[in-house]
């Protein structure tokens, strides 16, 4: 009697291990995801193909999970000129800081009595009969 064969299924499509591809560039990146036996998509990068310079900073799913041969794997790259400067970096705070003004500029010191003039004293109110 001969064997049916059996329909290829999830079980019989080889894993593959998800290689690191965070720290490095685009070009490099695609010849890994290639030489791995996974698909390179990136969420950032419609054009993926026309910019191999730029440099990966994330991934999903992480490096070292198995999954299915061709399955794709998302990176993020850095952000480019007129994208933001570079990523995140650290924040400088701008030079010269804010002019003064503000309450402080409205109100007298705490230890000062309230006038609504420095020139006119505060007029007293009489008493209700």
């Amino acid at each position: 009697m001969p064997k049916t064969p059996k329909a290829p299924g999830p079980a019989d499509v080889p894993e593959v291990h998800v290689p690191k591809f965070v720290g490095l560039m685009a070009v490099d990146a695609r010849a890994l995801a290639l030489d791995s036996g996974v698909r390179l998509t990136a969420a950032d990068r419609p054009d993926l193909e026309r910019n191999p310079v730029d440099y990966v900073v994330r991934q999903y799913p992480l490096p070292g999970v198995e999954v299915p041969k061709d399955a794709a794997v998302t990176v993020w790259f850095d952000l480019g000129e007129g994208e933001g400067g570079g990523g995140a970096g650290v924040r400088v705070p701008r030079e010269p800081g804010p002019r003064g003004g503000g309450m402080r500029r409205e109100l007298g010191e705490p230890d000062e009595p309230f006038s609504p003039s420095r020139d006119q004293p505060v007029p007293m109110i009489s008493p209700c009969p």
